[in-house]
């Protein structure tokens, strides 16, 4: 194994501009996770093969998990370029970004509509009630999750000397993800939110299709972390020191 090195001989402009793209990628990590928690209600069929797995379609999943696969991207590639501790705080202010947006969501479904308001008290409630059960299995399975994906990716890049891209970011997705989708069923059908008889189907179907996008989104992670090198002339297993 070997240590990855810090890039210190950035100039001004240059480390300005490092600083802004984290600061980029950390909205884009933190809006799919609050949106994730919002519209998680709602479920969609994907039949590319008509697959039944205990009594469900194959790929019968929520669509809370679509953008859900963006935040391992981002902390993957937030981990190759800017390093573990950075990665971390992407984590910890996605948890502070949940914990408002559901004060923000309690405070608004205790607020007395109106007689002429389009969304009444009982829709209101109906769409975002079980938001707040939504958002505290989000949390618990997401800070899990997270901190298990950025172990095992700092990991195997340790161990690959920061070779082997492709390994690190699907082997920690793989099975950070697997970790998420088990606690989160777990937890919303013990709430109710999900029957007990959807929670395998909805296992295997959500963890296959985070699988899935894992393995279509590497190539996206190479051509993120091929322009970072050229644009900050990064070497291997060197990363950017930002404040």
């Amino acid at each position: 194994m070997t240590s990855v090195t810090k890039r210190n001989a950035l100039d001004p402009k240059d480390k300005l501009f490092a600083q802004r793209i984290y600061l980029f990628l950390g909205s884009l990590f933190i809006t799919s996770l609050v949106v994730s928690n919002l519209i998680f209600q709602k479920f969609f069929y994907w039949y590319p093969l008509d697959i039944e797995i205990f009594g469900s379609k194959l790929f019968e999943i929520s669509v809370g998990i679509l953008p859900y696969p963006i935040t391992f991207l981002i902390t993957d590639l937030i981990s190759e370029i800017y390093g573990k501790k950075k990665a971390n705080d992407i984590v910890v202010a996605g948890i502070f970004a949940s914990v408002f947006s559901l004060f923000i969501i309690l405070v608004a479904n205790v607020a007395p509509a109106t007689s002429w308001s389009y969304v009444n008290d009982n829709l209101f409630n109906t769409v975002f009630g079980n938001s707040t059960i939504a958002v505290f299995a989000s949390m618990v399975t997401y800070l899990l999750a997270q901190l298990i994906d950025i172990q095992i990716y700092h990991f195997w890049k340790r161990y690959t000397k920061g070779k082997k891209l492709w390994l690190r970011n699907n082997f920690s997705t793989w099975f950070s993800q697997f970790v998420d989708t088990f606690t989160i069923l777990i937890l919303l059908s013990s709430f109710g939110i999900i029957p007990w008889e959807n929670f395998k189907g909805l296992l295997i179907s959500g963890f296959l299709f985070k699988v899935l996008i894992a393995a279509l989104d590497t190539p996206l992670l190479y051509l993120g972390v091929y322009l970072f090198k050229k644009r900050f002339n990064l070497k291997t297993n060197q990363e950017i020191e930002i404040l």
